[in-house]
């Protein structure tokens, strides 16, 4: 699992705290603070913002779609 990631980004710091509490491993890529530098997001995603999360094949890029899937896909099942 991988997650693009600006350290300063309030979304972004959403996903890792929600990876952190289900004791995911995922690598994190910061990317560059200007959009048009962004080159592997936008190869992967099709767009420039963050958080973008890849999961096998599956890529999410929002943090109000990325935290329901983690909950969903990973969270403990009742």
């Amino acid at each position: 699992m991988t997650l693009y990631n600006a350290e300063w980004c309030w979304y972004c710091q959403r996903v890792r705290k929600k990876l952190d509490e289900l004791g995911l491993d995922y690598d994190v890529v910061e990317v560059p603070i200007r959009h048009s530098e962004r080159k592997d997001v936008m190869r992967i995603s099709g767009q420039s913002s963050v958080p973008v999360l890849v999961d096998g094949d599956t890529v999410l890029d929002d943090d109000d779609v990325i935290i329901p899937y983690l909950e969903q896909t990973y969270g403990v099942k009742r």
